[in-house]
């Protein structure tokens, strides 16, 4: 009895410690454009602090949606309690059943009667994620997979994973198996604070049985640095799945990707929302007082080019570049009516920051950043885009592409602090990104 008043304690605490509401952003954070979501209605997004629990983006965070394999997840969940309580060992057997043997791929395709052992086992479900790994656990952990299915959903609610249910321990389509992004976030930030000692299975590239090496399905470990798990999954109804976790700077960050339509889609928004989200926590160490605001906005026009890169997964493609919205600290930014600055602001007219009108302290020296790209014709095309477009205010700016973080900057030279900021306030008015850059 205590102990299930400690677990609903504990639940209630991360439930309210998940739930955090974010605050406004006095500065703008920016993620590339892959597709407009609206236009994906199977995906839902959430970006956590894994320390401590903060929500720092939300998309459709609650609503319904098909784990897939995630489901792994709480089923090794389960698996580390029984081996942290004594009730399992690393080398216990673990036989294969007809039921287990039975199930569809992705399995290892053991035959019934065929055993591994529990850490062969728990490793096959989080680098093959196989099928029939998962049933064959849960009979040995439940008596059946029926039994097992009903631990992990009580496990669920004690872990504050309200509108979750499991129905099987595989994560196989079933239409009664759901869970949110949010509650995936929840679990993703349970298994790693309550057992650490099994966490780095997550992070496992390959894993090797009867000679067969087999890779990772979670290609994030190997193209993005920090990120050391967790996992990735796939039905038809679903969509593309991926729950992430990555270290940065002492600082760990729980990304949930659901409904996307393909592997490379689904790998590049995890990967933008992480560096998103791990840029809001620089800034907040270096004193700004700013958070990832809740709703995206529709991208510049693209080029064919860039649409059909975009449409087949093509990784070297960031495609154009939206920002989230940014509000002002009393929360009235959305009464604020922008204007684009004069040609007489670019040439430095305006007051400059040391007060002074017409001042050339600074003037000249600051840039206007319009993004950010893996392809450097893709740069191109965007200051091009951007200068007809805009020619009032970039008229006189000069355009150029340079190399920095790996990536092709766009950028436009030739202003004045308050000139720089008017010309990002008029992008921003017709839903575009930009970044002001100070003088080096």
């Amino acid at each position: 009895m205590f102990e299930r008043a400690r677990r609903l304690f504990v639940a209630f605490g991360l439930a309210v410690a998940t739930s955090v509401a974010p605050v406004a952003s006095t500065a703008q954070a920016q993620i590339p454009y892959l597709q407009l979501t609206n236009n994906q209605p199977k995906y839902a997004a959430v970006v956590v602090d894994a320390k401590t629990g903060e929500v720092l983006y939300a998309k459709r965070a609650d609503s319904p949606r098909y784990p897939a394999s995630i489901t792994k997840v709480m089923t090794l969940y389960l698996a580390f309690e029984a081996l942290a309580s004594g009730r399992l060992k690393l080398d216990d057997p673990v036989m294969i059943s007809p039921r287990a043997a039975a199930q569809a791929p992705t399995k290892l395709g053991l035959r019934p009667g065929e055993t591994l052992t529990v850490e062969q086992a728990m490793a096959a479900m989080a680098t093959k994620s196989a099928n029939d790994i998962a049933v064959a656990l849960a009979e040995k952990l439940g008596g059946s997979e029926a039994r097992f299915a009903a631990m992990m959903t009580l496990r669920a609610q004690e872990l504050g994973m309200q509108n979750t249910r499991f129905v099987n321990a595989s994560g196989l389509p079933d239409s009664r198996q759901i869970s949110t992004a949010r509650d995936i976030a929840i679990l993703s930030r349970a298994i790693m604070r309550d057992y650490p000692q099994y966490y780095g299975l997550f992070g496992t590239k390959s894993f090797t049985f009867r000679g067969v090496a087999m890779r990772n399905h979670n290609g994030l470990l190997n193209t993005m640095p920090g990120v050391d798990g967790l996992k990735t999954g796939y039905t038809n109804a679903s969509g593309y799945n991926v729950a992430v976790s990555a270290v940065r700077d002492n600082r760990r960050l729980i990304t949930v990707v659901l409904g996307a339509p393909s592997t490379a889609w689904r790998n590049n928004n995890a990967t933008q929302l992480l560096t998103t989200g791990f840029d809001v926590m620089a800034r907040r160490d270096r004193g700004e007082k700013i958070t990832v605001a809740q709703n995206f906005f529709e991208p510049p026009p693209q080029s064919q080019a860039m649409q059909r890169s975009i449409e087949q997964g093509d990784n070297d493609s960031e495609g154009a570049k939206i920002t989230l919205a940014s509000a002002a600290a009393t929360g009235q930014a959305s009464k604020v009516k922008i204007v684009e600055p004069s040609k007489s602001a670019l040439r430095g007219d305006k007051d400059d920051d040391d007060g002074k009108k017409g001042s050339k302290k600074s003037a000249g020296k600051w840039a206007v950043q319009v993004g950010a790209f893996k392809s450097k014709s893709d740069a191109k095309e965007q200051l091009t885009f951007v200068t007809k477009r805009f020619s009032k205010v970039f008229d006189d700016a000069k355009g150029s592409v340079g190399k920095g973080g790996g990536k092709y900057q766009a950028r436009f030279t030739g202003f004045n602090e308050s000139s720089a900021k008017g010309a990002c306030q008029a992008l921003k008015a017709k839903r575009l990104a930009c970044m002001v850059v100070r003088p080096a």
